[in-house]
């Protein structure tokens, strides 16, 4: 990473990576800035900065106006980086997003004109407008973090995230994401509508001259915090409780829950596995700790595991969530039990101080 200079954005300084509290103290000014904008959705921002960490990309479903465009610009802003905005219309082909060859007479040969997706964050807005020809453009863009034009392959830039929204209530004109592009997501997140004393806080902030976010970040430092995110411990107990969590939504009955037999039709892939541990170790992170507690991955379970089940037709029709499934599973499969030394204070142990785990 380069080092700091003048004009890098308050913060940026002082960072130097010596440890885990100083980046959580960092991420956490750069949460409250989008918080100076939002208001409430505290999950909601917590988790783009979880998808950030772990390298991963984040899909926000909620009702028109619940301000997940306007959370998704505030948060490019303040971690700095160039966003792009891509609004998804029935009548996108693929070479709209991802770019194409252009004839270029005066060099009687084709140059390529790169899309709007190369950038390091880019807001896919109302993917599910989208056909599927589209969407199946952006699996190779979300998963390899590459796009293939005329035989020649073009990395995205890093760090490179994909904010995608989703309004669940439309009918018309709505390609419904396949399992396949919904399983690229690491988080899915559900946005709700604000309470009652946001909505007030809302019309005072919002009705006169609205906030503007402040940039806390860079890329570099984004890339040097995501590094310390990946190197979080995981203690192999919690690790084994992961794999508990996605075994028990491929065959509950093992786990004491056969009503569930008959609900889930498919269970959670590996990638939610994978999903768990990194943005466990990221939500870690974002506490100032080096180590993931099964708190933490409790705290992303629903966001990493629901979207990649798949129901029963009867769990469909009697209105049962996989959100709802994946609360029961967390409430049945027992967690390890830290066991924290002598000396050690549950609340704010020492950075290099880890419990032990029975």
């Amino acid at each position: 990473m380069s080092s700091p200079t003048q004009s890098q954005p308050a913060g940026q300084a002082q960072y130097q990576g010596q440890g885990n509290q100083q980046a959580a103290r960092l991420l956490g000014e750069a949460i409250a800035q989008v918080q100076r904008i939002i208001v409430g959705q505290e999950h909601m921002v917590e988790q783009l900065m979880v998808a950030l960490l772990a390298k991963g990309h984040c899909l926000l479903e909620g009702v028109p106006g619940v301000a997940k465009t306007l959370a998704v610009r505030s948060f490019a802003t303040v971690v700095g980086g160039d966003f792009a905005r891509v609004q998804f219309t029935p009548d996108l082909v693929p070479s709209d997003i991802v770019g194409t060859r252009i004839y270029k007479a005066s060099q009687e040969g084709f140059d390529i004109e790169l899309g709007p997706v190369f950038v390091n964050f880019v807001l896919a807005d109302e993917i599910n407008r989208a056909p599927a020809k589209v969407q199946s453009a952006m699996l190779e863009l979300m998963a390899e973090k590459q796009v293939s034009i005329g035989g020649h392959t073009y990395p995205a830039p890093k760090p490179f995230i994909v904010i995608a929204t989703q309004n669940p209530v439309e009918s018309e004109g709505v390609y419904p994401l396949p399992e396949a592009q919904r399983d690229r997501f690491l988080l899915k997140v559900d946005v709700p509508y604000p309470r009652g004393n946001e909505e007030f806080e809302i019309l005072r902030r919002m009705s006169v001259d609205p906030p503007e976010a402040q940039q806390i970040l860079n890329p570099d430092l984004i890339l040097k915090l995501q590094r310390q995110a990946s190197d979080v411990f995981v203690h192999n107990l919690v690790a084994e409780y992961i794999v508990r969590l996605v075994l028990a939504t491929r065959t509950p009955a093992e786990f004491n829950m056969p009503d569930l037999t008959s609900v889930i039709q498919i269970g959670c892939s590996p990638r939610a596995t994978l999903g768990l541990v990194a943005a466990a170790r990221a939500l870690a992170l974002i506490h100032g700790r080096d180590y993931v507690l099964p708190t933490d991955v409790q705290a992303v379970a629903k966001d990493v595991m629901s979207h990649r089940l798949v129901l029963g037709f009867d769990a469909v029709a009697d209105n049962v969530s996989t959100a709802q499934v994946i609360e029961r599973i967390v409430a049945m499969v027992p967690p390890p039990t830290p066991v924290w030394n002598a000396g050690q204070q549950r609340q704010s142990p020492g950075q290099h101080q880890q419990p032990d785990f029975h």
